[in-house]
């Protein structure tokens, strides 16, 4: 196997000291909103946003203006790309189907979807708003009839953002709260004078917001690690260095930790991107995040084979991943660790970002190789429920779970089912003992 970086990000080593760094300093933060509930919330807000409002959750009035201050065509759009995220999440949840099933005459199985019954969305804002963040948990939510939606975003510029407040409305939000990064997690897990908590916590988020989530993990539940932006473009001679170059700057202008990575087969193409990416840097608005995001972040990997390019992908995990390649639909079959994949160079992640329908909200830092992201289903709790509704079943699933209780030495396990086996078999069974074996054909 002969792959080539030609140009590397931040060493590992150098990320694990940030992280820590990160994890202190959330801890911290936590503590002190659970010590001092809402003076905490209004000390930090003043300290991050500079925002000190009356209140933090908007009122009915405040909303209305806000969303009145957009224009049609803003309200229009936003709504078009809210009704295809609304579109796919309910093909998606009726594809998820309550069951009920008589594997034997009398015994009753089943499982029902039941919606998490409040929900903590965090919209990400502070140095761009977010306004896709809104349709992909809120909208997502209520489409899986979740009856508490609380939406969370800090301010922008020192006052809430229009678009971000009107998808968050639009989407089915019941509470609406300008706070943001680790006191807004903070303030829905763990709850305050005048926020309830909530049952679990979704959306994107940095470094802090990601971490937040992690150990607030357990007290309620998460969707998964969303971190900072990550992307890889896999791609072969079949496209050019400026396409290569755009996509990876495209999510590279997402903050300062954006990894973004360019897999190839061709060195050509490799050093065609690296030229793209020096000449776009030099015109793009966002350079000044953008071309910090490369400088740690950035990777250039030159594989062999397209085995060498779907095996690197595969253990790199990263959560965008645009394939342009004369086999895409072969990455598509093959690949087994990443958030979404993006096949084409018709396709891009800007695409899933903001409109087209899926969810952007993705695993980061290889957690796609144990979970998908963010859908509908994340929503949905499947309970499962089971009911004997015969004296004939209650006996012979009693005698087979009387023997097995008594096989690994549980015997209060056992009366539960011998107890059924006396009252609705009429068999004696000694109490402390198991069920006596009995030939089927009896």
């Amino acid at each position: 196997m002969a792959i080539e970086y030609l140009k590397r990000g931040k060493p590992d080593a150098e990320r694990a000291e940030d992280d820590a760094q990160t994890k202190a300093v959330v801890e911290a933060t936590l503590k002190d909103i659970e010590d001092r509930g809402d003076t905490a919330l209004r000390d930090l807000s003043a300290k991050f946003d500079n925002y000190t409002p009356a209140s933090f959750r908007l009122s009915e009035r405040e909303i209305a203006d806000l969303i009145a201050s957009l224009t049609d065509r803003e309200l229009a759009d936003i709504q078009f790309a809210q009704d295809q995220v609304r579109n796919f999440a309910q093909a998606q949840r009726d594809s998820m189907l309550d069951i009920e099933v008589e594997p034997m005459p009398g015994v009753i199985l089943g499982h029902k979807n039941i919606p998490v019954q409040s929900v903590g969305c965090y919209v990400p804002g502070g140095k761009f708003p977010m306004v896709a963040s809104a349709h992909m948990s809120v909208a997502t939510a209520a489409v899986a009839g979740v009856p508490r939606i609380v939406a969370c975003t800090p301010p922008f510029k020192g006052k809430p953002n229009a678009a971000v407040i009107a998808a968050m409305h639009l989407g089915g939000a019941h509470e609406i709260y300008v706070l943001g990064g680790i006191q807004a997690v903070g303030a829905m897990a763990i709850g305050t004078e005048t926020i309830n908590p909530v049952h679990m916590l979704v959306g994107p988020g940095n470094d802090y917001v990601a971490e937040a989530k992690r150990q607030l993990f357990g007290r309620v539940g998460i969707d998964l690690f969303a971190g900072p932006t990550e992307t890889m473009v896999i791609a072969d001679e079949t496209v050019d260095g400026e396409i290569c170059a755009t996509d990876l700057l495209g999510q590279a202008e997402h903050g300062y930790n954006s990894p973004a990575v360019l897999l190839t087969n061709s060195r050509k193409l490799a050093d065609d991107t690296l030229h793209e990416i020096d000449r776009i840097l030099k015109i793009l608005p966002t350079a000044d995040t953008a071309s910090v995001s490369w400088q740690d972040y950035g990777e250039v990997i030159v594989c062999d084979t397209y085995g060498e390019m779907l095996a690197m992908a595969d253990d790199i995990a990263s959560e965008h991943v645009q394939v342009m390649t004369d086999r895409d639909d072969w990455f598509l079959d093959n690949m087994t660790c990443y958030g979404a994949l993006f096949l084409g160079a018709r396709t891009n992640v800007s695409n899933g970002d903001k409109v087209i329908g899926t969810n952007h909200t993705l695993p980061t830092k290889k957690a796609g190789r144990y979970t998908g992201g963010l859908w509908v289903g994340k929503f949905l709790k499947t309970h499962s429920y089971q009911k004997i509704t015969t004296d004939e079943a209650a006996t012979l699933i009693g005698e087979y779970g009387s023997r097995l209780c008594m096989l690994e030495g549980f015997v209060g396990h056992a009366e539960q089912c011998n107890l059924r086996v006396r009252r609705y078999g009429g068999v004696n069974i000694p109490y402390g003992t198991g069920a006596p074996y009995r030939d089927a054909a009896e």
